[in-house]
């Protein structure tokens, strides 16, 4: 068993949708970014990576590619999947946090879950995604960004 930790931070921005656990989810804003900027998966594929010591997200999808611009998370989370195989580990659970003021992501919880879950053959009850806010503090709670946190445990196949 090897443990991997994730973090991913993005500026909000006018005119791109809100994509987080590849939902897309009802704000006056998105998040600016290389790709479809969706934090939350892009700290749990930081995790999935971490644990296997298989370097970073930037490492297998430079934000400076035209390959990957407006390029959906969700299929770098499968091509990580694709990647652990291949060096012999699979995901056994995925713990992550999204810190911001708004808006409210409960509604969207289950659909980030599935999300994750079909992204990596997991059983849902394998992944938990909850949010919190900085109670005002911070970029965040100024409303500049959002951040993201994941935690993953992923076991050799040998």
């Amino acid at each position: 068993m090897r443990v991997g930790f994730g973090y991913d931070v993005h500026p909000w921005t006018d005119g791109r949708p809100l994509i987080l656990g590849g939902v897309r989810i009802p704000h006056e804003k998105g998040l600016a970014g290389h790709s479809d900027a969706d934090a939350l998966l892009h700290a749990v594929i930081d995790a999935l990576l971490g644990a296997a010591a298989l370097g970073d997200i930037g490492q297998h999808f430079p934000d400076n590619s035209p390959m990957y611009a407006n390029f959906s998370s969700l299929l770098f989370l499968k091509e990580v999947a694709g990647l652990l195989q291949r060096h012999g580990y699979r995901p056994v659970n995925i713990d992550a946090t999204l810190v911001l003021e708004r808006p409210k992501i409960a509604p969207y919880v289950e659909e980030m879950r599935k999300n994750i879950a079909d992204g990596l053959q997991l059983d849902i009850n394998a992944v938990s995604v909850k949010a919190t806010t900085s109670e005002k503090m911070g970029f965040i709670g100024k409303e500049e960004g959002m951040a993201a946190f994941a935690v993953a445990l992923v076991e050799s196949l040998s």
